[in-house]
């Protein structure tokens, strides 16, 4: 019997199959865990990563926590360990680069996606409660929205069987804020710092109406009621075309009497001054809450 060929993504065994030497499999592949390798020659990406491990634990074993999140599209970083969740009774690994909990996760609460088997958008925000901040959770949460692991029904169901979950009384106050509107991480982490701070809750991709009440423009965040608008400016703003189509919106939407205040990713740890400043345009604007 000839040689196997060798999988990019692979395990021990699949490598003493095909041939290679302790020496050759050293050389080619980078080890992700005991018995479980990544090629060299293919990116070391969180995926693959998981589909190397995958082999290697039970087969009840979902990826879940930050893991589950990084592969539905969240945006949060894919770091080690690669967290899984296994049920009561099962084998629980010990592996290094791999933390594992322990989960009573019913049939709704794991997904099959891309091959693995992950926890469903509403366990993975539920299970990120207890370890990200509020702002992070909803913006977790807009994009799994956003991707379609996520919607209300399912995670209203998920929140109304997880009495005495750590974080659940939290979970519960941010549900409703949670829309697959918003576009981005910063624009979640802005509409959540307005809302706590108390000042009225913005409309996502608030449409900018013309004179005969035709939608010609949306803006990030922004109160029709009182012509105020928020844009945050990401990377994508300072190419040549995006530059100049943002310039015909501003001057549309000023020209309609819209006050514009726009924000970048410098604002992201002064979330404090964006709320003061639309605090301040809203007051100008005569508006009280």
């Amino acid at each position: 019997m000839g040689p196997v060929e060798l999988p990019p993504v692979n395990t021990r065994a699949e490598a003493r199959a095909a041939g290679l030497t302790r020496a050759q499999l050293r050389d080619d592949g980078v080890r992700v865990t005991r018995g479980a390798y990544v090629s060299r020659a293919v990116p070391l990406a969180l995926e693959n990563a998981c589909t190397a491990v995958r082999a290697v634990l039970p087969p009840e074993a979902a990826f879940s926590h930050r893991t589950a999140a990084a592969l539905l599209g969240a945006p949060v970083p894919a770091a080690w360990p690669l967290s899984v969740s296994v049920p009561p009774g099962s084998p629980r690994p010990e592996r290094v680069r791999i933390r594992t909990h322990v989960r009573h996760l019913t049939g709704d609460d794991v997904v099959g996606h891309r091959g693995l088997l992950l926890t469903s958008g509403p366990q993975t925000w539920l299970d990120l409660v207890a370890v990200l901040p509020a702002g992070e959770l909803v913006a977790v949460g807009d994009a799994l929205y956003r991707a379609g692991h996520l919607d209300a029904a399912g995670l209203d169901a998920r929140l109304g069987r997880a009495a005495g979950t750590r974080g659940v009384v939290l979970a519960r106050s941010l549900a409703p804020l949670l829309t697959p509107l918003a576009a981005s991480r910063p624009e979640s982490l802005v509409r959540h710092a307005l809302i706590s701070s108390g000042l009225p809750e913005p409309t996502v991709q608030v449409p900018i109406l013309d004179r005969w009440g035709d939608a010609v423009a949306h803006a990030d965040l922004g109160w029709a009621r009182w012509k105020v608008a928020l844009e945050y400016e990401g990377r994508q703003h300072a190419e040549r075309d995006q530059f100049g189509r943002d310039i015909d919106r501003y001057s549309l939407m000023a020209a309609d009497g819209w006050l514009v205040l726009r924000f970048a990713g410098r604002h992201l740890a002064r979330l404090d001054t964006v709320v003061q400043r639309a605090a301040g345009a809203l007051r100008s604007r005569r508006a009280r809450w």
